[in-house]
């Protein structure tokens, strides 16, 4: 009676466990946060993403054609400079893959943004996003590339990047955390670069958002994980 005793508890105990699991792995609240779903060009002009408003110079791009044949605007083509026109730096896809985002720091400057929904008031959220610091096909000259990033009234910016002229910086994952002050905040996204004149061009692709775990949430499924261990490990002892 008592080890069957034992062992519905801990049959319980793995229960338990595998609830507070369910409730610990966080949901993703970014819609399109990979621009996958859109069409290429400048937002509000030729192109849109699904998901996100823009009336600024920012543009959605394939990692094919931004520097091979590039996308319409509202001033004309527009291309970074790639392989594809004569620039060897490196220009390429994100981690993330296919589209990116690529926002101008210092001409026309607008956020994208997005209304996310389905927060808690008082809830940390941790925002992770790659991005990359590029120019503008045509332009010559060194640039600098940053994301001024906010989640209602709480903004962070990422470090300042310089960039060699016709260069590409490479991608970086960034990682914020954000706390919310209501159910539903606007995420923005606004490239901030210099000097005026040679397109500085911010990119943008992975942008994710999920809800941070409560340590006590991951002190109980520990507990939980542990009960569970000793469990298996009487049962091969009895079998054994």
């Amino acid at each position: 009676m008592r080890v069957k005793s034992m062992m519905l508890a801990l049959t319980a105990a793995a229960a338990l466990s595998t609830g507070i699991a369910n409730a610990a792995v966080p949901g993703e609240l970014i819609v399109n946060g990979g621009f996958e779903t859109g069409t290429y060009g400048q937002l509000g002009y030729a192109g849109q993403a699904q998901g996100w408003t823009s009336n600024g110079y920012n543009f959605l791009f394939s990692d094919s054609n931004a520097d091979h044949g590039g996308v319409a605007g509202h001033y004309g083509n527009l291309q970074l400079w790639g392989a594809g026109n004569g620039s060897a730096n490196g220009l390429g896809a994100s981690p993330a893959g296919g589209n990116f985002l690529a926002a101008d720091g210092a001409f026309e400057m607008a956020p994208i943004t997005q209304t996310v929904n389905g927060l808690v008031a008082g809830q940390k959220y941790s925002l992770s996003f790659y991005w990359a610091g590029a120019q503008q096909y045509g332009f010559n000259g060194a640039t600098t590339e940053q994301w001024k990033v906010s989640l209602g009234n709480e903004t962070q910016s990422t470090a300042v990047k310089s960039n060699a002229n016709h260069g590409f910086t490479g991608w970086q994952k960034e990682t914020f955390t954000f706390t919310a002050n209501g159910a539903s905040e606007v995420l923005s996204f606004l490239a901030v670069g210099t000097p005026a004149g040679v397109p500085p061009f911010s990119l943008l692709d992975g942008v994710s958002m999920v809800a941070v775990p409560e340590p006590q949430t991951w002190g109980m499924l520990g507990l939980g994980l542990g009960l569970v261990a000793f469990a298996a490990r009487r049962r091969k002892a009895k079998a054994a």
